[in-house]
């Protein structure tokens, strides 16, 4: 996991600790996950944890994305 001196919300904090991303950009906005082999898999686990925790995060992502096998967790 990487570490960063940006202050991170509650939400994305418990979304990171939870999803254990190997690999991961901080945003502005958010975070960008990369390197994932199975990125429907990952997606769909995403918005599943999202949405069990309630948390205030939404999970974005594009065809140019996809190429490298990355998406988005981003705060509403």
């Amino acid at each position: 996991m990487q570490k960063t001196d940006t202050k991170i919300s509650a939400d994305l904090q418990k979304f990171i600790d939870k999803f254990e991303p190997n690999k991961f950009k901080m945003l502005s906005r958010g975070i960008e996950i990369r390197g994932n082999n199975d990125l429907y898999r990952s997606i769909t686990f995403a918005k599943e944890l999202i949405e069990k925790m309630k948390l205030k995060l939404a999970v974005h992502h594009s065809a140019e994305m996809a190429m490298y096998g990355g998406f988005e967790v981003v705060y509403l």
